[in-house]
Order: C-alpha cells, then sequence, then structure tokens
C-alpha cells in the first residue's frame, strides 16, 4: 500500500508539471496567435507556437546546429569548470579562516554586482581572443553563487563538531577534510547548480562579443535580422540545456553526497 501512494503522489507531481507547461503553451497561443495589446504589454510581434515549432524543426534539419552546440557547450563548461575551480577554493578558504575573508571579501564584494554586459569592454582589453573573453564572461557569471554557497556552507557548520573531532586528535588537515568538507558538500553541490545556470544566463552577452557560431550568438543575430521565431528557438535552446545541465551537476553531487540523502529521509 505505501509503494501504491509514492506511485500515486509521483503521477500527481509528474501531471502537475505536464498541466503548468501545458497551461503556458495555451496562454502563448492565446496572446500570440490573437495578437493582444494590453498597452503596456503586446504580442503582436511575438510568434506564435507553431512557427516557433517550425523553425526549431529547421533548426533540427540544419547543418550548423551541431557548430552552434559545440561552441556554446564549451565556452559555458570551461568558464564553468575555471569558476568551479575558484568558487570552492576561496569559499573554503574565506569561510575557514577570518583573515582570508577580511583581505578577499571587500574586493569581491564589490566585483559581485557587476552585471556580464558591464564585462564585456574589459574583456576585450584583457584577453588576446574572443573565444577567451566569452568563457570569461561565463566565468563572472558562474563564479559568485559557487564562491557564496561555499562560504555561507562552511559558516554553518556547527563548531561542536570541529571541537569534537580536535579532541579526539584530528589535526588541521583531518578537521578539513572529514568535517568542514562534507559539512559544506550540500552548500556547495547548490552553488554548483546555480552556477551552471548562471553561466547559461550570461552566455547571450558572452557571444555578443564576437563569433561566429554558438546559441547565444544564433539568438542575438536572429534579433539583427528581425527573425523574431529563430530568437525564441534560441531562448528555449539555451534554457533546456541550462536546466539540463544544472540538473546534471546537482544529480552528480547527490550521488556524491550518500550521506546527505540518508539525513534527508530520516
Amino acid at each position: 500500500m505505501k509503494r501504491t501512494r509514492i506511485d500515486g503522489g509521483e503521477t500527481l507531481r509528474w501531471g502537475l508539471r505536464l498541466a503548468s507547461l501545458g497551461a503556458c503553451l495555451l496562454a502563448w497561443q492565446w496572446a500570440a496567435g490573437g495578437r493582444v495589446n494590453l498597452g503596456l504589454l503586446t504580442f503582436q510581434n511575438v510568434p506564435p507556437p507553431g512557427e516557433v515549432a517550425q523553425a526549431a524543426w529547421a533548426l533540427l534539419h540544419s547543418p550548423l546546429l551541431l557548430g552552434h552546440l559545440k561552441a556554446s557547450l564549451g565556452r559555458v563548461f570551461s568558464g564553468f569548470a575555471a569558476a568551479a575551480l575558484a568558487g570552492i577554493a576561496l569559499g573554503l578558504c574565506i569561510g575557514r579562516w577570518q583573515r582570508w575573508e577580511d583581505l578577499l571579501m571587500p574586493p569581491l564584494e564589490m566585483l559581485r554586482p557587476i552585471p556580464a554586459v558591464a564585462w564585456i569592454p574589459l574583456a576585450i582589453l584583457m584577453f588576446p581572443s574572443s573565444e577567451m573573453s566569452m568563457i570569461f564572461i561565463t566565468f563572472t557569471g558562474a563564479l559568485f553563487p559557487i564562491l557564496l554557497n561555499t562560504v555561507h556552507g562552511v559558516e554553518q557548520i556547527d563548531p561542536r563538531l570541529v571541537a569534537s573531532a580536535r579532541s579526539l586528535g584530528g589535526g588541521s588537515w583531518a578537521v578539513f577534510t572529514e568535517v568542514v568538507l562534507p559539512g559544506a558538500a550540500p552548500s556547495i553541490v547548490t552553488g554548483l547548480s546555480i552556477g551552471m545556470g548562471t553561466a547559461w544566463f550570461c552566455l547571450v552577452t558572452a557571444e555578443m562579443i564576437s563569433g561566429q557560431f554558438g546559441i547565444g550568438y544564433y539568438t542575438w543575430a536572429s534579433y539583427t535580422i528581425q527573425n523574431y521565431a529563430d530568437i525564441v528557438v534560441g531562448m528555449l535552446v539555451i534554457g533546456a540545456l541550462g536546466m539540463g545541465s544544472s540538473v546534471l551537476v546537482k544529480r552528480i553531487g547527490q550521488a556524491l553526497m550518500p550521506w546527505h540523502l540518508q539525513e534527508k529521509k530520516t
């Protein structure tokens, strides 16, 4: 009986998710198909789902699709990998040691509110190639969610756990690897998942710099030639890739933290 209730609950959850997507599509069709004009908000130039589906089908059969995907995936994952290494390392140091926090947090907090688009001119000046500039933009987008979640994860560890480990003879390295790192791991994984989504968010900004390939470039180029259906296709592709990669990061993190899943179940 218990298994039946669980299956019923999962069926209801997926039913609600599909219903919400269906409601969004119906609202989109009503607004775009009817060319609704609400004054401050107008859908007169927004393509309906049918036109977007045709544009998506054309892109799917285009020989340029693979080049766009490879370029965007390479830029996003390169920037994300660099941000993960830097964000986790700095976050662990800042959250664990006061001197690191005093030294690094003031400049980082000053840089954090700067939007990705504001980095474009400086990125062009700093890096000799446009490819490195685009990777840097995705790096800046992913860095701060990873960094701040790591700092939060370290700071929320119960000091009594650290004291207990030391009283049992654990040295600094043992305390760090056996207490601090596992304790902060859930927050680190959350930061990685958010950072991956933010990296995709910055992709259009990054690929505005230059280049011939990339989903963000494809979306921006479609806007410049007023191909509205292709704009929506590019947005949906970025959304799908961002959601999928964020879920992948979260699932990998959960697989590496079996103790955390056991705590949630209990």
